[in-house]
């Protein structure tokens, strides 16, 4: 299959005719937590929010917890990676995915990081699938912002952190971020939704515990040596956490501009 880009277009528009209600802030109220593995921690995004004095609601499907039925109690969603695939069949990957269009639907903040955008892309009527070539990307590797991107946030890394084998290309009316080489779309923004196939969540500690217990995983095609994680950790990672900080401040401003109004009884 091709990773290229194919379609960048179209907002979300209003109804017309529609009478419509203000949405309050999403200041304080707590963002969903979706993690896919017992130990996994939302990492520095989740020290983020946390600074920014949002609480996390983390919930683990996989392991039996429920999803809300809306995002009406939250300021919005992050799906965070995982060793499984947004093509397994498991009911909890489906029902995560399915879940997503709650989110989509209420134009609430959303971001997908690596496993997450996958979802989000699949979702989204786009194909998820290794490389052709069997290329993984498990380390740190160049990205380039689009115009669109830059638009979004300014300052972007031109290197952030991967592990992954699989990538997605980019859905139908989304707008291309962020792209790189081997896997072309990096970054992708749909209304309030956003896809990173990287990863800006992973703390020093966790990279070690990625480092170690994936360590066969560096034997794959295009993955990166263990020592060359930290050493391009002490040169990438001061741009790419000032400017995560940067995204999720706009990201969680994000909110619905319209929403339809109840029916006339």
């Amino acid at each position: 299959m091709s990773f290229r880009p194919t379609s960048m277009s179209a907002n979300v528009l209003p109804f017309p005719g529609q009478a419509t209600r203000a949405v309050e802030p999403n200041t304080l109220r707590p963002v969903l937590i979706v993690l896919h593995q017992e130990t996994s921690t939302p990492g520095r995004v989740g020290n983020v929010l946390r600074a920014l004095g949002h609480t996390l609601d983390i919930r683990r499907p996989r392991f039996g917890d429920a999803l809300p039925e809306t995002l009406d109690g939250h300021a919005g969603a992050v799906f965070f990676g995982g060793p499984m695939s947004a093509n397994d069949s498991d009911d909890y990957v489906r029902r995560e995915i399915g879940w997503i269009e709650i989110a989509l639907r209420e134009q609430r903040p959303f971001l997908g990081i690596c496993l997450g955008a996958q979802m989000l892309a699949k979702q989204l009527g786009a194909r998820v699938a290794p490389h052709p070539q069997g290329v993984t990307q498990i380390g740190y590797y160049p990205i380039r912002p689009t115009a669109a991107g830059n638009a979004v946030c300014p300052s972007w890394p031109d290197h952030v952190y991967h592990w992954h084998r699989e990538g997605f290309e980019l859905p139908h009316g989304a707008e291309l971020l962020a792209q790189g080489d081997d896997f072309p779309v990096q970054a992708f923004q749909s209304g309030h939704a956003f896809g990173f196939q990287f990863h800006p969540d992973v703390t020093y500690a966790m990279m070690h515990c990625w480092t170690t217990r994936g360590y066969d995983n560096m034997d794959s095609p295009g993955a990166r040596a263990r020592h060359q994680h930290f050493a391009d950790r002490a040169v990438h990672d001061f741009v790419e956490r000032a400017w995560l900080k940067q995204f999720i401040d706009g990201w969680l401003a994000r909110k619905p501009e319209l929403i339809l109004a109840q029916a006339a009884e």
